[in-house]
């Protein structure tokens, strides 16, 4: 027999199986409704969604303006002709009459870092790396990369400003070079080198076409330091001049197109940007905060919530760079050089020096400078980082040579805010040093002289050569040594659907942060205890559904009994 309840809710057709599907659908469609009943969006109310501010794509695809007012090609300055460089620099300069003393000042002349007060800081002081050492006494041949003309030994005069190269960073016809040995000049002559001929540049065309530097200017040094394409730095190459948006989501020539300005803000010369010391930027602040700020940093223009509103990835820019997770590999379309041992140079073949082609085209052996390793789409290192780099000197004393020497250490600590997990190239080799004073060394390698390397291969006297240039001493006990240098990875920028996954990071082996402290990594790390409670809670929390449902269960048969 029936209660009578029941058969009132029956005659109203409201079972509860009907109840509950009106309720699900209700909850079903309530998200599809609240648009539609919420009141307008704010103005800002893209920022706060996203983390990218309001306007900022329309920005990027906005139709490229001349910033440019003046038409050189009609400049009376610049229509006699020109027999040197140091001639187009004197025509600039009576027009951008404090252009040069700006450049004077900039670490692209001085060649040495600007927060060392000290100024032994630099490649124009006493620091050296694990590429081609050190530049004192090879200045001609490093010096091809210098923003000036005729820095060819220690006597280069700096005050200069007829020596200031305006081209080198302002042509827009593609034609003008340096030779490669000749201390930043061009050829006066056809010249021949490594079997590529170099043509002395029209300067009249050149000058008419000066404009603000583009990729092209800007690579002509930075992609190919060390020595060669790809050498150095690991995200800057030769593939870098047209990148697609597979290789660089900022550069991609068919989208945004970004010249390297765009982020390396520039004030009287001033190029934004980290030097040894000198982290990039100082303040995490977006132009949405002060518009004055340098656009240096990706919270520049991403915000520290770059991700939509309640994403978790928002929660993590407190400990990683945006290049930890957007820059999954570096060298991923050209190999970098990762290994470089100078131990092994001089080798010969019949009496003659020798060089040998490796793996992706690029040479594994030459006799001036020894064995070399390649590698391509890199995973990087991972190391605490505030932006700011200690390297050693000439004049520092090294004890413990057993382990790699690390050249610069990367300064940060989980405990710093400022610091963040940041991705590195470490390039790792194996170089000269004086065992007697326990110091390293700057061995003299270019030039016609005796006591140069790449002459005669003797290794000591190139190295008492080095020294003395330097007014540094030698022991004459020559040992080589096993060295590591760090370079950040913040170019190539991959799209975001290339980014990092989490279970990369978020797992118990082969974690891509597995070498990284300080931090506590769900997936990653254990602790018995935390593990212990969590699954006492699992199994209480089992027990008591189970619990719940048994007495549910016998509820409602004590309630059948009683309705029958």
């Amino acid at each position: 027999m029936s209660s009578p309840h029941v058969s009132a809710r029956r005659a109203h057709g409201g079972s509860p199986p009907t109840l509950l599907f009106l309720l699900l659908l209700l909850l079903l469609l309530l998200p599809g409704l609240a648009p539609l009943l919420a009141p307008a969006p704010p103005a800002h109310a893209a920022q706060l969604a996203t983390g990218v501010p309001a306007g900022a794509t329309g920005a990027v695809k906005k139709p490229e303006a001349h910033a440019i007012t003046a038409d050189h090609s009609r400049h009376p300055a610049l229509q006699q002709p020109f027999a040197t460089p140091q001639e187009v620099t004197k025509a600039c300069l009576s027009c951008h009459n404090a252009a040069a003393q700006q450049v004077h000042k900039t670490i692209h002349w001085t060649w040495l870092d600007p927060a060392d007060p000290e100024r032994k800081m630099g490649k124009g002081g006493i620091t050296f790396n694990n590429f081609c050492i050190a530049i004192p006494s090879n200045e001609p041949r490093c010096t091809s990369c210098h923003a000036g003309f005729g820095w060819k030994n220690a006597q280069f005069d700096f005050s200069s400003q007829e020596n200031v190269d305006c081209m080198v960073c302002h042509d827009h016809t593609g034609t003008y070079k340096k030779f490669p040995t000749m201390a930043g000049l061009p050829v006066s002559e056809p010249t021949e080198f490594e079997g590529k001929t170099f043509n002395p540049p029209d300067y009249n065309t050149i000058a008419a076409s000066v404009g603000r530097p583009t990729r092209d200017n800007c690579g002509t040094c930075h992609f190919y330091g060390g020595g060669g394409d790809a050498v150095k730095h690991g995200d800057l190459d030769s593939t870098m001049f047209k990148p697609s948006r597979e290789l660089d989501v900022h550069m991609d020539v068919k989208g945004a197109n970004f010249t390297c300005q765009r982020c390396h803000t520039t004030e009287a010369h001033v190029i934004a940007g980290r030097t040894y010391k000198q982290p990039a930027f100082t303040e995490r602040k977006s132009v949405l905060d002060d518009d004055r700020v340098h656009r240096i940093a990706c919270e520049s223009c991403h915000t520290a919530t770059p991700h939509r509103a309640g994403h978790k990835a928002n929660d993590h820019t407190d400990k990683l760079a945006c290049q930890t997770c957007h820059i999954p590999a570096f060298a991923r379309e050209m190999a970098t050089k990762m290994w470089w041992d100078w131990s092994t140079a001089g080798k010969k073949k019949d009496g003659k020096p020798f060089a040998e082609k490796g793996p992706f085209g690029k040479p594994s052996y030459d006799s001036k400078k020894g064995d070399f390793r390649w590698e391509k789409d890199v995973t990087p290192e991972y190391h605490w980082s505030n932006g700011r780099m200690e390297f050693l000197l000439l004049t520092d004393k090294v004890d413990d040579t057993a382990k790699p020497v690390e050249i610069n250490r990367i300064d940060g600590d989980p405990a710093d805010p400022r610091s963040r997990i940041m991705p590195f190239k470490a390039h790792r080799g194996r170089q000269p040093f004086d065992a007697g004073n326990r110091t390293f060394v700057a061995p003299h390698l270019f030039g016609k002289d005796d006591d140069a390397y790449w002459k005669t291969y003797d290794w000591m006297k190139a190295v008492e050569a080095g020294q003395k240039s330097l007014n540094l001493p030698f022991s004459g006990k020559l040992e080589f040594v096993d060295t590591v240098y760090y370079y950040p990875i913040t170019h190539q920028v991959a799209p975001k659907e290339r980014s990092v996954a989490c279970g990369e990071c978020h797992k118990p082996a082969g974690s891509r942060l597995a070498a990284v402290g300080g931090v506590w990594m769900p997936g990653r790390d254990r602790n018995a205890g935390v593990d212990a409670a969590g699954w006492i809670a699992v199994a209480g929390s089992v027990l008591a559904v189970g619990v719940h449902g048994f007495l549910r269960l016998a509820a409602r048969g004590r309630n059948n009994r009683k309705e029958d």
